[in-house]
């Protein structure tokens, strides 16, 4: 039988003292990476790129600005009466039986009532509208 192996001594990472970890140097003195666009760039934050022509306004419509008129919003709010005619949205819609539900319920009894029940009408007091 062979010994057991022992893993090879790792190396420990060089210590920091702030001089091994600055980026090189260009010719001018300045750190490459900082302040200086690598060699090829070209910036279009001068200006427009070459041949770019801006498009002409619109006619009939007025120059846009940067900061317009401060604007006022108003919020309205509805309150919707549970039971209210919506025709009106003044008055209370009532129920009232027809004339067929009522004969309905004479005529045939124990279940005349539950047509009768089932053919009432709403109708609105103030402005007479009727909802089935």
């Amino acid at each position: 039988m062979s010994a057991p192996q022992q893993p090879p001594p790792e190396e420990k990472p060089p210590a920091y003292n702030g001089q091994g970890m600055m980026p090189p140097k260009m010719a001018n003195g300045a750190p490459q990476g900082y302040g200086m666009p690598p060699p090829g760039y070209t910036s279009y934050q001068s200006g427009a790129p070459p041949g770019y022509q801006p498009a002409p306004p619109q006619p009939g419509y007025p120059p846009q600005q940067a900061y317009g008129q401060p604007v006022t919003v108003t919020h309205t709010t509805n309150v919707v009466v549970v039971g209210g005619c919506p025709a009106c949205r003044v008055g209370v819609l009532e129920d009232d039986f027809t004339v067929l539900g009522v004969l309905c319920a004479i005529l045939f009894f124990p279940l005349g009532i539950l047509c009768c029940l089932a053919m009432r009408q709403r109708r609105c007091p103030n402005c007479g509208a009727v909802f089935g």
